[in-house]
């Protein structure tokens, strides 16, 4: 199956990028050598992140480079570059690099995962079922980790362009047995809801115009009520476009029985902190962040360093752009209390009832201004930028938007009090009897 989806693959990659597919297979290659030749030594992690955070950055700065640096007779094919940037979905294959080298790495070495104790405790395991968390930490053989197993996973088809991201051992191990969790019907069900999804954004793109205001700049003009509609409007649609390119992408990786994990699994409209909006907005990517960088960073025993470390490198992933620089920084600034409160509320036990309803109070509190400042966030990363963010704050501390502002607070209050009953039905109803 690896030289099947290799070869077809391939012809997708020409198709996207011509000639440049040369600086993919070379890069690519060198990674491999790499991972091959001192996957055994303590040091090779630090080997294994200069290498790609070197070709990350290079990419972007020399703009997938010209083919005319190397010589006059090469310059010619600067002609047949393909339809789409290489260096850009070039990205998504450093995390798969890096995932390789890890996940080699670590089979190199002797595995801690217990997987009857996770059969036990998995309630689709117990079903007989194979799930992905079991798939990703089953190590494989070193002699399983052939070139051609590794150039598929880097390149396959159907996840190539923007994930959602799966781990080589994960993807590997469905090449042999493919994913047995979802049915056809399964299947089926998930490609009509995509259609469903796909005819809703298109009524929004057509009804409500929240991105021609933000495009124009005539967001600045509106009062702030407005205002707030309009980014609340344009946060809604980057969750709906962004749900609309990652289920595509994995419903027909799952057309092909390989299964990954869902991104977005929740509406961006029932998080109430920065922690659970982070596990599932970008949930694949996420889960990457803990296994290859979070958890090797120490975890969470150095977090409040870590999730600086964690965010600037998600920034750079993206783009080398102050905007995504602040974003990240004012994400991880918003960070810092909310995991205060946590440790605190942990450490806290409640021994009455008021003692509960009170903690609930403060907790929908934290939660009302944690939406707040996600909002804040990723308008300054995705929307205006750090130089809007002043007006916008200004405009809200005007006579005319103080009456807004404790509106707008009130109604996520609530929200978030409603989110927690949402909470609760979802446990009660997963709860055995």
């Amino acid at each position: 199956m690896a030289i099947l989806w290799l070869s077809l693959s391939f012809i997708y990659l020409i198709y996207l990028h011509g000639a440049c597919v040369i600086y993919i297979l070379s890069i690519a290659t060198a990674n491999f050598l790499l991972a091959k030749v001192f996957a055994r030594t303590k040091y090779f992690p630090y080997m294994l992140w200069t290498f790609n955070i070197f070709f990350l950055f290079c990419n972007r700065i020399y703009e997938g480079y010209s083919f005319s640096i190397f010589g006059q007779q090469f310059e010619f094919l600067d002609n047949f570059r393909g339809t789409f940037r290489w260096h850009i979905c070039f990205n998504f294959v450093v995390l798969r690099m890096i995932s390789f080298g890890y996940d080699y790495h670590w089979g190199q070495l002797d595995s801690h995962f217990d997987e009857e104790k996770h059969v036990t405790r998995c309630s689709l395991c117990k079903l007989g079922k194979t799930c992905y968390v079991l798939r990703q930490e089953r190590g494989l053989a070193s002699d399983s980790c052939s070139f051609s197993l590794y150039l598929c996973y880097l390149v396959y088809a159907p996840l190539y362009l923007a994930g959602p991201i799966i781990s080589f051992n994960a993807f590997a191990s469905q090449l042999d047995m493919p994913q047995n969790t979802h049915s056809f019907k399964d299947v089926a069900r998930y490609g009509v809801r995509w259609l469903f999804s796909f005819l809703l954004i298109e009524l929004m793109t057509h009804l409500f115009y929240y991105n021609a205001f933000v495009i124009s700049g005539l967001w600045r003009e509106l009062s702030p009520v407005e205002i707030f509609i309009v980014g609340y409007g344009v946060l809604n649609f980057m969750w709906l476009k962004f749900l609309l390119l990652w289920r595509y992408f994995r419903f027909w990786s799952l057309v092909n029985d390989i299964e990954t994990v869902e991104n977005m699994p929740n509406c961006i409209n029932n998080c109430y902190s920065l922690e659970s909006f982070w596990k599932t907005w970008h949930a694949s990517f996420n889960r990457w962040l803990i296994r290859y960088m979070y958890i090797p960073l120490g975890g969470s025993r150095r977090k409040f360093l870590n999730v600086w470390v964690v965010f600037t490198f998600v920034a750079m992933w993206h783009d080398l752009e102050w905007k995504l620089l602040s974003w990240a920084w004012l994400t991880c600034l918003f960070f810092m209390p909310e995991m205060l409160l946590k440790s605190a509320s942990n450490a806290y036990k409640v021994e009455s009832a008021l003692g509960e309803f009170l903690l609930r109070e403060l907790k929908a509190l934290s939660g009302a201004v944690t939406i707040t400042c996600l909002m804040i966030a990723n308008l300054a990363g995705y929307v205006i930028g750090p130089s809007g963010i002043n007006w916008l704050v200004s405009s809200f501390l005007k006579r005319e938007g103080v009456p807004v502002l404790g509106g707008v607070f009130f109604s996520l209050y609530v929200g978030t009090k409603l989110m927690f009953h949402i909470q609760d039905l979802r446990s009660r109803a997963h709860s055995p009897k």
